[in-house]
């Protein structure tokens, strides 16, 4: 098992998970975070620091394709081990619908 980012972390991009990944699998896009699977221990600690709730054990049904977009971006990303203030419009975004096919993007953040 590990833990996967979701859609709602688009455009939201809360950092707060990032401060407590003991193993530090955060990876950083242009608007959003996924975790490496093969780095991710499965302790959890992530899922609850997220105020977007956009991060899952990857045991629920129907996250098949958001553990592949994890996998496929966490290796082109930066890792990121620092939080960051969340983007200002970021309230706006959480809970929107449809946010994969309209704003994801596959271009790197930061990082660290």
């Amino acid at each position: 098992m590990t833990y996967v980012v979701v859609e709602n972390c688009i455009k939201c991009k809360y950092m707060d998970c990032v401060e407590v990944c003991p193993v530090d699998c955060f990876y950083e896009g242009e608007n959003m975070l996924v975790i490496h699977p093969d780095e991710c221990i499965d302790c959890g600690v992530c899922e609850p620091e997220c105020p977007a709730e956009a991060i899952k054990p990857d045991t629920e049904p129907g996250l098949e394709s958001w553990l592949k977009l994890n996998g496929a971006m966490a290796k082109s990303w930066p890792n990121i081990t620092i939080k960051r203030d969340a983007p200002a419009d970021a309230k706006e975004f959480d809970g929107k619908p449809g946010k994969l096919d309209a704003y994801f993007s596959d271009k790197p953040g930061q990082g660290d």
